[in-house]
């Protein structure tokens, strides 16, 4: 587990700026918040990775970016961790 709840920026082959937010190992409701906090940061259209193990995380992470108007681009599963894609409405 490297840099729990930090947020760095990053990229990937398919997105030119993203920032990245390892929030392994935490639980419900943790990613959410963390993820809400580091969403304020961005500006409207960036994209945020958000790296969970919590299984509520499938759930939650949908859900929120529905109720707060953010576009969950996709979630990849990477072994006990799921990546979230998700642009800042």
């Amino acid at each position: 587990m490297s840099d729990t709840g930090q947020a760095a920026s990053g990229g990937t082959p398919n997105e030119s700026s993203v920032t990245v937010l390892d929030v392994t190992g935490l639980q419900c409701p943790l990613p959410v918040l963390k993820a809400q906090k580091a969403l304020r940061l961005l500006a409207a259209g960036d994209v945020l990775q958000v790296i969970s193990t919590d299984p509520m995380a499938t759930i939650d992470i949908p859900h929120f970016c529905t109720e707060h108007r953010h576009k969950l681009l996709r979630q990849e599963p990477h072994g006990d961790a799921v990546h979230y894609f998700v642009e800042k409405g």
